[in-house]
Protein backbone atom coordinates (compact mmCIF):
# COMPACT_ATOMS: atom_id res chain seq x y z
CA UNK A 1 0.00 0.00 0.00
CA UNK A 2 1.43 3.63 -0.82
CA UNK A 3 2.74 5.29 1.89
CA UNK A 4 -0.02 7.91 3.40
CA UNK A 5 -1.97 7.39 0.20
CA UNK A 6 -6.31 6.98 -0.88
CA UNK A 7 -6.13 4.11 1.29
CA UNK A 8 -4.10 5.05 4.46
CA UNK A 9 -5.44 3.75 7.83
CA UNK A 10 -8.75 2.45 5.42
CA UNK A 11 -8.83 -1.54 5.60
CA UNK A 12 -11.85 -1.59 3.54
CA UNK A 13 -14.44 0.06 1.33
CA UNK A 14 -16.94 0.92 3.45
CA UNK A 15 -13.96 2.65 5.93
CA UNK A 16 -13.08 5.13 2.48
CA UNK A 17 -16.90 5.73 1.73
CA UNK A 18 -17.55 7.11 5.29
CA UNK A 19 -14.46 9.02 4.97
CA UNK A 20 -15.18 10.56 1.87
CA UNK A 21 -18.36 11.56 3.41
CA UNK A 22 -16.48 13.39 6.48
CA UNK A 23 -12.62 14.17 5.21
CA UNK A 24 -13.85 18.06 4.04
CA UNK A 25 -16.13 18.97 7.10
CA UNK A 26 -14.77 22.05 9.02
CA UNK A 27 -12.45 21.32 11.84
CA UNK A 28 -13.91 22.17 15.16
CA UNK A 29 -11.18 22.05 17.76
CA UNK A 30 -12.69 22.34 21.15
CA UNK A 31 -8.89 21.86 23.15
CA UNK A 32 -5.95 23.06 22.21
CA UNK A 33 -3.03 25.46 23.07
CA UNK A 34 -2.81 28.03 19.93
CA UNK A 35 -0.02 30.54 20.22
CA UNK A 36 -3.18 32.97 20.02
CA UNK A 37 -0.44 36.43 19.72
CA UNK A 38 1.33 34.38 16.79
CA UNK A 39 -2.14 34.33 15.20
CA UNK A 40 -2.89 37.66 15.77
CA UNK A 41 0.51 39.57 14.51
CA UNK A 42 -0.05 37.37 11.74
CA UNK A 43 3.45 37.52 10.45
CA UNK A 44 5.33 35.39 8.32
CA UNK A 45 7.25 31.96 9.83
CA UNK A 46 10.83 32.02 9.70
CA UNK A 47 12.04 28.74 8.98
CA UNK A 48 10.82 25.00 8.79
CA UNK A 49 12.34 24.45 12.50
CA UNK A 50 10.23 27.47 13.85
CA UNK A 51 7.01 26.00 11.84
CA UNK A 52 6.92 22.39 12.37
CA UNK A 53 9.36 21.78 15.49
CA UNK A 54 10.18 24.61 17.69
CA UNK A 55 7.00 24.00 20.30
CA UNK A 56 6.54 20.04 19.55
CA UNK A 57 7.27 18.36 22.44
CA UNK A 58 6.60 15.04 20.97
CA UNK A 59 9.46 15.34 18.70
CA UNK A 60 11.81 16.76 20.93
CA UNK A 61 11.12 13.89 23.23
CA UNK A 62 12.19 11.51 20.77
CA UNK A 63 15.43 13.62 19.24
CA UNK A 64 16.88 12.76 23.03
CA UNK A 65 16.30 9.59 22.44
CA UNK A 66 18.80 9.27 19.83
CA UNK A 67 21.45 11.09 22.20
CA UNK A 68 20.99 14.60 20.04
CA UNK A 69 22.15 17.55 22.49
CA UNK A 70 20.07 19.99 23.81
CA UNK A 71 21.57 22.44 22.01
CA UNK A 72 20.14 21.45 18.87
CA UNK A 73 16.25 20.94 20.23
CA UNK A 74 16.05 23.31 22.48
CA UNK A 75 19.30 25.19 23.17
CA UNK A 76 21.27 27.63 21.09
CA UNK A 77 21.88 25.80 17.70
CA UNK A 78 20.62 27.78 14.29
CA UNK A 79 17.26 26.82 13.32
CA UNK A 80 19.18 25.25 10.61
CA UNK A 81 21.33 23.06 12.51
CA UNK A 82 18.57 21.78 14.26
CA UNK A 83 16.68 20.59 11.37
CA UNK A 84 19.69 19.04 9.69
CA UNK A 85 19.90 16.79 13.35
CA UNK A 86 16.33 15.90 12.96
CA UNK A 87 16.96 15.20 9.16
CA UNK A 88 19.83 12.85 10.31
CA UNK A 89 17.67 10.67 12.17
CA UNK A 90 13.71 11.23 11.17
CA UNK A 91 13.55 8.06 9.07
CA UNK A 92 14.38 6.03 12.04
CA UNK A 93 11.01 7.68 13.81
CA UNK A 94 8.95 5.27 11.05
CA UNK A 95 6.69 4.12 13.34
CA UNK A 96 5.50 6.14 15.59
CA UNK A 97 2.68 8.78 14.56
CA UNK A 98 5.08 12.24 14.34
CA UNK A 99 7.03 10.61 11.15
CA UNK A 100 3.20 10.34 9.78
CA UNK A 101 2.11 13.47 10.83
CA UNK A 102 5.07 15.44 9.65
CA UNK A 103 4.77 13.47 6.00
CA UNK A 104 0.71 14.62 6.30
CA UNK A 105 1.68 18.03 6.57
CA UNK A 106 4.80 18.49 4.13
CA UNK A 107 2.42 16.39 1.13
CA UNK A 108 -0.86 17.90 2.21
CA UNK A 109 0.19 21.52 3.15
CA UNK A 110 3.44 21.89 1.20
CA UNK A 111 3.25 19.96 -1.91
CA UNK A 112 6.43 18.49 -0.38
CA UNK A 113 6.11 14.36 -1.52
CA UNK A 114 10.03 13.67 -0.58
CA UNK A 115 10.64 11.66 2.43
CA UNK A 116 12.13 13.74 5.40
CA UNK A 117 15.82 11.89 5.85
CA UNK A 118 19.76 12.80 5.40
CA UNK A 119 19.64 13.05 1.84
CA UNK A 120 16.61 15.18 1.46
CA UNK A 121 16.84 17.47 4.73
CA UNK A 122 18.61 20.39 2.71
CA UNK A 123 16.16 20.12 -0.30
CA UNK A 124 13.04 20.47 1.83
CA UNK A 125 14.34 23.06 3.86
CA UNK A 126 14.85 25.44 1.09
CA UNK A 127 11.70 24.29 -0.36
CA UNK A 128 9.85 25.15 2.80
CA UNK A 129 11.59 28.56 3.27
CA UNK A 130 10.59 29.84 0.26
CA UNK A 131 6.78 28.75 1.05
CA UNK A 132 6.74 30.33 4.33
CA UNK A 133 7.42 33.81 2.83
CA UNK A 134 4.38 33.41 0.92
CA UNK A 135 1.24 35.38 2.17
CA UNK A 136 -0.61 31.82 1.96
CA UNK A 137 1.87 30.43 4.65
CA UNK A 138 0.93 32.96 7.31
CA UNK A 139 -1.59 32.16 10.38
CA UNK A 140 -4.54 33.54 9.36
CA UNK A 141 -4.71 32.08 5.91
CA UNK A 142 -3.40 28.34 6.47
CA UNK A 143 -6.28 28.23 9.25
CA UNK A 144 -8.23 29.14 6.61
CA UNK A 145 -6.79 26.72 4.27
CA UNK A 146 -6.86 23.94 6.80
CA UNK A 147 -10.99 24.65 7.31
CA UNK A 148 -10.40 25.43 10.85
CA UNK A 149 -14.36 26.82 11.64
CA UNK A 150 -13.98 27.42 15.33
CA UNK A 151 -11.00 26.52 18.16
CA UNK A 152 -10.33 27.02 22.36
CA UNK A 153 -7.49 28.06 23.37
CA UNK A 154 -5.87 27.65 26.77
CA UNK A 155 -5.76 30.74 28.98
CA UNK A 156 -4.12 31.80 32.19
CA UNK A 157 -6.92 33.43 34.50
CA UNK A 158 -5.02 36.44 34.54
CA UNK A 159 -4.50 36.75 30.70
CA UNK A 160 -5.90 39.93 29.02
CA UNK A 161 -7.45 38.17 25.86
CA UNK A 162 -6.74 41.01 23.55
CA UNK A 163 -5.13 38.77 20.76
CA UNK A 164 -8.21 36.84 20.99
CA UNK A 165 -9.99 39.97 20.03
CA UNK A 166 -7.56 40.53 17.04
CA UNK A 167 -7.87 37.59 15.31
CA UNK A 168 -11.99 37.61 15.70
CA UNK A 169 -11.77 40.71 14.03
CA UNK A 170 -8.98 39.90 11.59
CA UNK A 171 -11.20 36.86 10.76
CA UNK A 172 -14.62 38.47 10.35
CA UNK A 173 -16.16 36.06 12.76
CA UNK A 174 -15.85 34.15 16.21
CA UNK A 175 -12.63 31.88 15.57
CA UNK A 176 -10.83 31.59 18.65
CA UNK A 177 -12.59 31.35 22.05
CA UNK A 178 -10.61 31.41 24.92
CA UNK A 179 -10.17 28.44 27.33
CA UNK A 180 -10.21 28.91 31.55
CA UNK A 181 -6.92 26.76 32.59
CA UNK A 182 -6.53 27.45 36.58
CA UNK A 183 -3.98 25.16 37.00
CA UNK A 184 -2.10 27.33 38.78
CA UNK A 185 -4.56 28.38 41.43
CA UNK A 186 -4.81 24.98 42.63
CA UNK A 187 -0.95 24.21 42.85
CA UNK A 188 -0.89 25.68 46.67
CA UNK A 189 1.86 23.92 47.17
CA UNK A 190 4.39 25.51 45.04
CA UNK A 191 6.75 27.91 46.41
CA UNK A 192 5.33 30.51 43.98
CA UNK A 193 1.61 30.46 44.73
CA UNK A 194 1.02 33.50 46.84
CA UNK A 195 2.81 35.34 44.04
CA UNK A 196 0.07 34.02 42.29
CA UNK A 197 -2.50 34.63 44.56
CA UNK A 198 -1.43 38.61 44.63
CA UNK A 199 -0.94 39.30 40.55
CA UNK A 200 -4.89 37.86 40.61
CA UNK A 201 -5.30 40.38 42.82
CA UNK A 202 -3.28 43.44 40.84
CA UNK A 203 -5.13 42.03 37.74
CA UNK A 204 -8.72 42.53 39.66
CA UNK A 205 -8.18 44.54 42.22
CA UNK A 206 -10.18 42.11 45.07
CA UNK A 207 -7.74 41.86 48.34
CA UNK A 208 -5.37 39.01 48.48
CA UNK A 209 -4.92 38.02 51.65
CA UNK A 210 -7.86 36.58 52.40
CA UNK A 211 -9.70 32.98 50.71
CA UNK A 212 -13.14 35.33 50.22
CA UNK A 213 -10.86 37.45 48.21
CA UNK A 214 -9.12 35.35 45.60
CA UNK A 215 -12.41 33.77 44.94
CA UNK A 216 -13.80 37.23 44.39
CA UNK A 217 -11.01 37.59 41.58
CA UNK A 218 -11.27 34.17 40.29
CA UNK A 219 -15.44 35.32 39.93
CA UNK A 220 -14.30 38.23 38.36
CA UNK A 221 -11.68 36.48 35.94
CA UNK A 222 -14.42 33.93 35.16
CA UNK A 223 -16.48 36.83 34.00
CA UNK A 224 -13.94 38.30 32.37
CA UNK A 225 -13.58 35.23 30.00
CA UNK A 226 -17.38 34.79 30.02
CA UNK A 227 -17.54 38.39 28.60
CA UNK A 228 -14.81 37.40 25.74
CA UNK A 229 -16.74 33.99 24.36
CA UNK A 230 -15.20 31.26 26.78
CA UNK A 231 -17.09 28.28 26.88
CA UNK A 232 -15.05 26.11 28.69
CA UNK A 233 -12.34 25.56 31.63
CA UNK A 234 -9.42 23.21 31.56
CA UNK A 235 -7.74 21.21 34.53
CA UNK A 236 -4.33 18.82 34.12
CA UNK A 237 -3.63 17.03 36.97
CA UNK A 238 -2.15 13.99 38.43
CA UNK A 239 -5.30 12.81 39.94
CA UNK A 240 -8.50 14.64 40.76
CA UNK A 241 -9.97 16.25 43.96
CA UNK A 242 -13.06 14.72 45.86
CA UNK A 243 -14.00 18.50 46.52
CA UNK A 244 -15.70 17.40 49.98
CA UNK A 245 -13.80 20.45 52.13
CA UNK A 246 -15.46 22.88 54.15
CA UNK A 247 -15.14 26.29 54.17
CA UNK A 248 -14.20 27.11 57.83
CA UNK A 249 -11.17 24.85 57.38
CA UNK A 250 -9.89 26.18 54.02
CA UNK A 251 -10.55 29.85 55.28
CA UNK A 252 -8.05 28.69 57.96
CA UNK A 253 -5.18 27.04 55.84
CA UNK A 254 -5.44 30.26 53.37
CA UNK A 255 -4.20 32.42 55.96
CA UNK A 256 -1.18 30.30 56.70
CA UNK A 257 -0.30 29.46 53.61
CA UNK A 258 -0.18 33.16 52.24
CA UNK A 259 1.61 34.24 55.36
CA UNK A 260 4.28 31.85 54.82
CA UNK A 261 3.26 30.21 57.81
CA UNK A 262 4.04 26.46 58.33
CA UNK A 263 1.36 23.83 56.46
CA UNK A 264 1.41 20.64 56.43
CA UNK A 265 1.25 18.85 52.63
CA UNK A 266 -2.38 17.29 53.51
CA UNK A 267 -3.79 21.14 54.59
CA UNK A 268 -2.59 22.66 51.51
CA UNK A 269 -4.56 19.55 49.84
CA UNK A 270 -7.82 20.28 51.60
CA UNK A 271 -7.64 24.44 50.55
CA UNK A 272 -6.90 23.46 46.95
CA UNK A 273 -9.64 20.99 47.22
CA UNK A 274 -12.05 23.59 48.30
CA UNK A 275 -10.57 25.94 45.69
CA UNK A 276 -11.00 23.09 42.92
CA UNK A 277 -14.54 23.13 43.72
CA UNK A 278 -15.18 26.80 43.79
CA UNK A 279 -14.12 26.18 40.02
CA UNK A 280 -16.50 23.84 39.22
CA UNK A 281 -19.32 25.45 41.04
CA UNK A 282 -18.00 28.76 38.87
CA UNK A 283 -18.69 26.52 35.59
CA UNK A 284 -22.09 25.07 36.59
CA UNK A 285 -23.41 28.03 36.77
CA UNK A 286 -22.22 29.24 32.98
CA UNK A 287 -23.01 25.66 32.18
CA UNK A 288 -19.38 25.50 30.72
CA UNK A 289 -17.67 22.37 30.17
CA UNK A 290 -15.42 21.71 32.96
CA UNK A 291 -12.53 19.20 31.12
CA UNK A 292 -9.96 17.33 33.18
CA UNK A 293 -6.58 15.97 32.17
CA UNK A 294 -6.12 13.36 34.18
CA UNK A 295 -2.83 11.09 34.98
CA UNK A 296 0.06 13.23 33.71
CA UNK A 297 3.52 13.52 36.30
CA UNK A 298 4.95 16.07 34.91
CA UNK A 299 8.71 16.77 34.76
CA UNK A 300 10.43 13.49 35.57
CA UNK A 301 13.72 13.76 34.44
CA UNK A 302 15.53 15.88 37.10
CA UNK A 303 18.48 17.11 34.50
CA UNK A 304 15.70 18.50 32.13
CA UNK A 305 14.28 20.46 34.41
CA UNK A 306 16.84 22.09 36.47
CA UNK A 307 18.37 23.06 32.60
CA UNK A 308 15.43 24.21 31.26
CA UNK A 309 12.39 24.49 33.83
CA UNK A 310 8.84 23.32 33.17
CA UNK A 311 7.27 21.71 30.22
CA UNK A 312 10.56 20.93 28.33
CA UNK A 313 9.19 17.67 27.07
CA UNK A 314 9.57 15.16 30.37
CA UNK A 315 6.09 14.11 31.52
CA UNK A 316 4.84 10.89 31.95
CA UNK A 317 2.04 8.67 32.49
CA UNK A 318 1.01 7.01 35.85
CA UNK A 319 -1.30 3.92 35.79
CA UNK A 320 -0.95 3.62 39.36
CA UNK A 321 -3.52 6.31 40.70
CA UNK A 322 -6.93 5.07 41.89
CA UNK A 323 -9.38 7.68 40.03
CA UNK A 324 -12.62 6.63 40.52
CA UNK A 325 -12.98 7.35 44.41
CA UNK A 326 -11.83 11.17 43.93
CA UNK A 327 -14.17 11.14 40.57
CA UNK A 328 -17.05 9.28 42.02
CA UNK A 329 -16.98 12.11 44.78
CA UNK A 330 -16.61 14.58 42.17
CA UNK A 331 -19.40 13.47 39.75
CA UNK A 332 -21.65 13.44 42.70
CA UNK A 333 -21.83 16.48 43.70
CA UNK A 334 -22.11 17.77 40.39
CA UNK A 335 -24.36 15.39 38.58
CA UNK A 336 -26.24 16.67 36.23
CA UNK A 337 -25.37 20.62 37.33
CA UNK A 338 -21.61 20.61 35.08
CA UNK A 339 -20.38 19.26 31.95
CA UNK A 340 -17.33 16.97 32.33
CA UNK A 341 -14.86 15.54 30.01
CA UNK A 342 -12.52 13.46 31.14
CA UNK A 343 -9.27 12.99 29.38
CA UNK A 344 -6.67 9.78 30.28
CA UNK A 345 -3.47 9.59 29.60
CA UNK A 346 -2.82 5.85 29.52
CA UNK A 347 -4.79 3.01 28.53
CA UNK A 348 -5.44 1.71 32.11
CA UNK A 349 -8.03 4.26 33.06
CA UNK A 350 -10.36 3.76 29.85
CA UNK A 351 -12.11 1.44 31.37
CA UNK A 352 -13.19 3.18 35.03
CA UNK A 353 -13.94 6.78 32.46
CA UNK A 354 -15.91 5.16 30.18
CA UNK A 355 -18.04 3.51 32.57
CA UNK A 356 -18.15 6.35 34.55
CA UNK A 357 -19.77 8.50 31.17
CA UNK A 358 -22.52 5.72 31.26
CA UNK A 359 -23.23 5.60 34.84
CA UNK A 360 -23.63 9.21 34.90
CA UNK A 361 -25.38 10.42 31.46
CA UNK A 362 -24.74 12.40 29.05
CA UNK A 363 -23.51 15.48 31.09
CA UNK A 364 -20.18 13.35 31.46
CA UNK A 365 -18.00 11.67 28.77
CA UNK A 366 -15.01 10.60 27.96
CA UNK A 367 -12.49 13.03 25.72
CA UNK A 368 -10.49 12.28 22.54
CA UNK A 369 -7.47 9.87 23.04
CA UNK A 370 -4.82 12.31 24.91
CA UNK A 371 -1.37 12.46 24.23
CA UNK A 372 0.43 9.07 24.74
CA UNK A 373 -2.68 7.63 23.57
CA UNK A 374 -3.15 10.18 20.61
CA UNK A 375 -2.00 7.32 17.90
CA UNK A 376 -3.94 5.28 15.43
CA UNK A 377 -3.80 2.44 17.41
CA UNK A 378 -4.72 4.33 20.59
CA UNK A 379 -8.02 6.18 18.68
CA UNK A 380 -8.36 3.16 17.67
CA UNK A 381 -8.60 1.28 21.10
CA UNK A 382 -10.45 3.89 22.49
CA UNK A 383 -13.45 4.36 20.06
CA UNK A 384 -14.27 0.41 19.92
CA UNK A 385 -14.10 0.12 23.66
CA UNK A 386 -16.16 3.36 24.09
CA UNK A 387 -18.87 2.12 21.84
CA UNK A 388 -18.84 -1.38 23.46
CA UNK A 389 -19.86 -0.04 27.14
CA UNK A 390 -20.80 3.60 26.16
CA UNK A 391 -22.68 5.25 22.91
CA UNK A 392 -20.16 6.97 20.06
CA UNK A 393 -23.48 9.36 20.20
CA UNK A 394 -22.09 11.07 22.87
CA UNK A 395 -18.37 11.22 21.64
CA UNK A 396 -17.20 14.53 22.54
CA UNK A 397 -14.89 15.04 19.55
CA UNK A 398 -11.19 15.39 18.52
CA UNK A 399 -9.04 17.40 19.67
CA UNK A 400 -5.80 18.89 18.76
CA UNK A 401 -4.43 19.44 22.14
CA UNK A 402 -1.40 20.93 20.13
CA UNK A 403 0.21 24.50 19.28
CA UNK A 404 1.44 24.52 16.22
CA UNK A 405 -1.18 25.12 12.91
CA UNK A 406 -0.75 22.38 10.72
CA UNK A 407 -0.80 19.87 13.60
CA UNK A 408 -5.02 20.50 13.25
CA UNK A 409 -5.14 19.14 9.70
CA UNK A 410 -2.67 16.30 10.47
CA UNK A 411 -3.77 15.35 14.02
CA UNK A 412 -7.62 15.51 12.39
CA UNK A 413 -7.34 13.85 9.30
CA UNK A 414 -5.55 10.94 11.15
CA UNK A 415 -8.30 10.70 13.58
CA UNK A 416 -10.79 10.76 11.07
CA UNK A 417 -9.60 8.13 9.13
CA UNK A 418 -9.45 5.95 11.98
CA UNK A 419 -13.10 6.49 12.87
CA UNK A 420 -14.04 5.82 9.35
CA UNK A 421 -12.14 2.44 9.27
CA UNK A 422 -13.70 1.75 12.89
CA UNK A 423 -17.15 2.52 11.89
CA UNK A 424 -16.31 0.64 8.19
CA UNK A 425 -15.22 -2.51 10.06
CA UNK A 426 -18.21 -2.66 12.58
CA UNK A 427 -20.50 -2.33 8.72
CA UNK A 428 -18.56 -5.25 6.97
CA UNK A 429 -19.33 -7.53 10.06
CA UNK A 430 -23.01 -6.64 10.01
CA UNK A 431 -23.26 -4.84 13.14
CA UNK A 432 -24.07 -1.27 12.20
CA UNK A 433 -25.97 -0.40 8.73
CA UNK A 434 -23.73 2.03 6.64
CA UNK A 435 -25.94 5.23 6.66
CA UNK A 436 -26.23 5.02 10.24
CA UNK A 437 -22.57 4.88 10.66
CA UNK A 438 -21.82 7.62 8.56
CA UNK A 439 -24.34 9.73 10.54
CA UNK A 440 -22.28 9.05 13.49
CA UNK A 441 -19.24 10.08 12.08
CA UNK A 442 -20.83 13.20 11.00
CA UNK A 443 -21.57 13.91 14.67
CA UNK A 444 -18.49 13.05 15.91
CA UNK A 445 -16.41 15.21 13.42
CA UNK A 446 -18.63 18.16 13.42
CA UNK A 447 -21.77 18.72 14.96
CA UNK A 448 -21.62 17.10 18.60
CA UNK A 449 -18.72 19.06 19.71
CA UNK A 450 -20.37 21.68 18.55
CA UNK A 451 -23.42 21.21 20.37
CA UNK A 452 -21.66 20.19 23.92
CA UNK A 453 -19.45 23.07 23.86
CA UNK A 454 -22.17 25.57 22.52
CA UNK A 455 -19.74 26.76 19.54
Amino acid sequence: MPFIGKKYLLSSECAERIYGKIEGLPIVDPHNHAIVSEIASNGNYGNPWQFFIGTDHYIWSLLRKFSVEERYITGTASPEEKWNRLAGVFPHMAGNPVYEWMHLELRRFMGIEELLGPSTGRMIWEKTCRLLKEPGYRPQALLGRLGVEVMCSSDDPVDLLDDHDKVNSAMGRILVHPTWRADRIVSVSAPWWPGYVRQLSERFGADASSLQGLLDNLQKSHDYFALHGCLASDHSMRIPFHCVSERKQADRIFTRVYSGQTATEEEKGILADFIFSQLAEMDSSRNWVFQMHLGVVRDTRNSLFDSFGPDAGCDVSDHSADMLPPLKSFLNRFDGRLKVILYCLDFVYQATFATLSRAFGPNVRLGAAWWFCDTPFGMKRQLEYMSSVDLLHFYPGMVSDSRRILAYGSRFEMFRRVLSDVLGNMVEKGRVPEEIASEIAGRICYSGPREFFGL
